[in-house]
C-alpha cells in the first residue's frame, strides 16, 4: 500500500503516548430547568476546554472504546484560519513550528507537514476512543483532501474507507472568481470495522409516497420496478403476453429480469404489474412491507437536504445577534442531523473535538427532541470562545432564547419529481390546512433549494422554546503524574483510582469506596480481583496483615502498594501479583 510522509512523521505517529494524561476539572453543570450548578448534571453532555489532544487522552479512561460516532470539522489549511502548531514534539524541525501561525500556500513550505503533524496524533486517539462498530466522519476540503485520506487509511486501514460524500455548501456562485467558484466540501467516511457498519436514512414521506395500490393488494402499497436487466442472459430472453393479448419482448440489448419458470410463479402470485389497462410492458411490483426499514445514502448531499453554510450563519446570528462569528464556515445543523442520522442509534455517544460552534451538540439536542432518543454529545474546543459560543449556544437552545423579528419556517417540503406533480392537489389542500393554523401570519407555496415548500411566516417577539438538554463543563486539570514521575496526590484519590483501573482493565470505573478495605478495592473483572492499597501521607505494605482486606474472591489477584513483603513462593501458589507504586503504574 502506498505510504504518505512528510516532515516530522516518525516523531508523531506515537506522540499520543507522550502527551500527559491529565485530569478533567468539573467547573460546572447546566440544566434546563435550573441553569448553571455547581454540581455534576450526570448527563453524559460534556463541554471540555482544551487542547483536544490532551482531552481526547483525558476521555480514554471513562470512553475508550464507546464512542459510537465521532465528527470533527479541523481548520482546513487554507490559509486564512490562523491557526497555531501547539504541540510540543521534542524535535528540532517542529520545535520551530510551536505556537507560530502556520503561513498561506507559497509562503511557507512546510504548511501541509505541520498539519499532518497536528491531525495525526488527534484521529489516533479518536480512533481509539472510538466503537468497534463505530463511524468517523471529516470535513475537509480540496486543500488538505489529498493528504487526509492516505493518513487515514494509514490509521484506519483502507479497507474500512467508506466512502466520499460531497455536500454542496453554497447555492450560487463568486463571480469575482477568476477561473472555479468552489461550491461543495468533502465529508470523508470510515468505519473502525467495515463489516459491522450498515448505514440507512430513516424513510421519508416523500420515498413512501411513492407507493400505492392501484390493484387493492391485500399485501398493500407497492410500487412498480422494471422487469428487464442487462446484459443478455438467454435463458431469460422470452415472450410474455399481456393481459391485453399484447406480446412484448425484453428492449434490445437486455433480457427479463426472471427465468420463465420464476416468472410465471411471480404472475401466479400478482407480483407482475401491466398497468391499469393491462396492456404495458411488465414491471416487477416491490411491497413496502418487503423493503429495508431505511433508504440507503447516496454520496451527494444538496444543499436542499441538509443546508449551505448561509444557513449555518443565520442560525448562529439568531442566537448570537450582537457577537462576530469565530470562523466563516460553520456547519448547519441539518448537516449534522444527516451525519447522525445516518447511524440512526437514538442512544448514540457523539464526540466532536473541534466543535467550533457547536453545532454537532445542537443537533444532538434536536434529534432527541424529535425522536425521544437518549443520544450524548462530547464537545471539545481548544478557542476563548468555548465558553462565550460553544457552550452559551447549547445554553440557548436548551432553555431558549430571547428573539425579535419575523422567522420563516419550513412546514413541508416536496422534491420535485413526477410522484409529487401528480399528487399537486394533495399538496394544495396541505396548503389550506396549515392556513388555518393562526400560528402563521403568512403560509405560502414557494421555491427553496429546488423543491416545492409550504412555508409559514412568524412575527415573534419573545422567548424561541427551549429544546432540553443537560450538559456538563469541564477544563483540563492537573496531570495525573508531576515530574518526577510520581503520582500527583493533588489531582484526588478518585481520580487516580479511576486511572489504575483503567490502565489495568481497559473499562470504565465506578467508585465503590465505603469503608477503608472497600476503598482499598477497586474491581474485579475476568476472574481477576484488583487492589490499589494508597494512602496520601503513609508508605503501604502488601504483608500477611494487608491480606485481610481482601474480601473478594477471584482467581487472580492484582494488588498495588508502596512495598511487598510475601515471599515469592506464598505469591505464585495464592496467584497475587504485586505491583509497585509508583513504578508500575502503566503509562498510556
Amino acid at each position: 500500500m502506498p505510504t504518505l510522509n512528510w516532515i516530522g512523521k516518525d516523531k508523531v505517529i506515537s506522540h499520543h503516548q507522550d502527551v500527559p494524561y491529565r485530569v478533567l476539572q468539573h467547573k460546572y453543570g447546566f440544566t434546563a430547568e435550573k441553569g448553571e450548578q455547581k454540581t455534576e448534571t450526570s448527563s453524559g453532555n460534556k463541554i471540555i476546554y482544551g487542547d483536544n489532544l490532551e482531552a481526547l487522552k483525558s476521555l480514554l479512561p471513562e470512553y475508550e472504546g464507546q464512542v459510537d460516532i465521532v465528527y470533527i470539522d479541523p481548520p482546513y489549511n487554507t490559509g486564512k484560519e490562523k491557526w497555531l502548531y501547539t504541540d510540543n514534539v521534542n524535535h528540532p524541525k517542529i520545535e520551530k513550528w510551536l505556537n507560530k501561525v502556520v503561513g498561506i500556500e507559497g509562503e511557507d513550505l512546510s504548511r501541509h507537514d505541520k498539519w499532518l503533524c497536528m491531525m495525526y496524533p488527534r484521529i489516533k486517539l479518536l480512533h481509539q476512543l472510538l466503537k468497534d462498530e463505530g463511524i468517523f466522519y471529516c470535513s475537509i476540503d480540496d486543500y488538505e483532501h489529498g493528504n487526509l485520506k492516505p493518513m487515514l487509511d494509514e490509521i484506519f486501514g483502507p479497507q474500512n474507507f467508506l466512502n466520499n460524500v460531497i455536500w454542496q455548501r453554497a447555492y450560487a456562485p463568486i463571480n469575482t472568481k477568476k477561473r472555479f467558484s468552489a461550491n461543495h466540501d468533502f465529508v470523508v467516511v470510515y468505519a473502525k470495522n467495515k463489516s459491522k457498519v450498515e448505514l440507512l436514512l430513516p424513510r421519508t414521506e416523500d420515498a413512501n409516497d411513492k407507493y400505492s395500490n392501484p390493484d387493492n393488494d391485500y399485501r398493500g402499497i407497492w410500487q412498480s420496478d422494471n422487469f428487464s436487466v442487462g446484459p443478455v442472459v438467454e435463458e431469460k430472453v422470452y415472450e410474455i403476453t399481456t393481459p391485453a393479448g399484447r406480446k412484448v419482448l425484453p428492449p434490445n440489448g437486455r433480457c427479463w429480469l426472471l427465468t420463465k419458470e420464476r416468472y410465471q410463479e411471480f404472475l401466479d402470485d400478482n407480483r407482475i404489474w401491466f398497468g391499469v389497462s393491462g396492456q404495458g410492458v411488465p414491471r416487477i411490483k416491490r411491497f413496502i412491507s418487503e423493503v429495508q426499514e431505511g433508504m440507503t445514502p447516496m454520496t451527494v448531499w444538496t444543499y436542499s437536504e441538509v443546508g449551505h453554510t448561509q444557513d449555518a450563519k443565520r442560525e448562529i446570528k439568531e442566537l448570537f445577534p450582537k457577537s462576530k462569528l469565530p470562523f466563516e464556515t460553520p456547519k448547519p445543523t441539518s448537516l449534522m442531523e444527516k451525519i447522525l442520522s445516518l447511524k440512526n442509534n437514538p442512544n448514540a455517544i457523539v464526540l466532536d473535538s473541534f466543535a467550533g460552534t457547536a453545532s454537532t451538540g445542537h443537533a444532538v439536542l434536536k434529534l432527541n427532541k424529535n425522536d425521544g432518543g437518549n443520544r450524548k454529545f462530547i464537545l471539545v474546543e481548544l478557542e476563548d470562545y468555548a465558553e462565550e459560543i460553544t457552550a452559551a449556544r447549547i445554553k440557548k437552545v436548551s432553555q431558549g432564547y430571547d428573539f425579535s423579528g419575523k422567522k420563516k419556517t419550513t412546514l413541508k417540503s416536496y422534491s420535485v419529481n413526477v410522484t409529487n406533480l401528480k399528487k399537486a392537489d394533495k399538496i394544495l389542500e396541505e396548503l389550506e390546512k396549515l392556513k388555518l393554523d393562526e400560528k402563521y401570519s403568512k403560509v405560502q407555496i414557494e421555491s427553496e433549494n429546488g423543491n416545492i415548500a409550504i412555508t409559514g411566516e412568524e412575527q415573534i417577539a419573545g422567548k424561541v422554546e427551549g429544546i432540553g438538554g443537560d450538559f456538563d463543563f469541564y477544563e483540563l486539570g492537573l496531570p495525573l503524574f508531576d515530574e518526577n514521575y510520581n503520582l500527583n496526590e493533588n489531582v484526588g484519590l478518585d481520580k487516580i483510582r479511576q486511572y489504575i483501573w483503567y490502565s489495568e482493565t481497559r473499562s470504565s470505573f465506578s467508585s465503590m469506596s465505603s469503608d477503608k478495605a472497600s476503598s482499598y478495592y477497586l474491581g474485579k473483572k475476568e476472574d481477576s480481583v484488583y487492589y490499589f492499597i494508597y494512602e496520601k501521607n503513609n508508605l503501604t505494605t502488601l504483608d500477611y496483615d494487608a491480606l485481610e482486606l481482601i474480601k473478594i474472591k477471584g482467581e487472580q489477584y492484582v494488588v498495588y502498594a508502596d512495598n511487598c513483603l510475601l515471599p515469592k513462593e506464598f505469591m505464585a501458589k495464592n496467584n497475587i501479583v504485586f505491583k509497585k507504586i509508583p513504578r508500575d503504574i502503566t503509562r498510556f
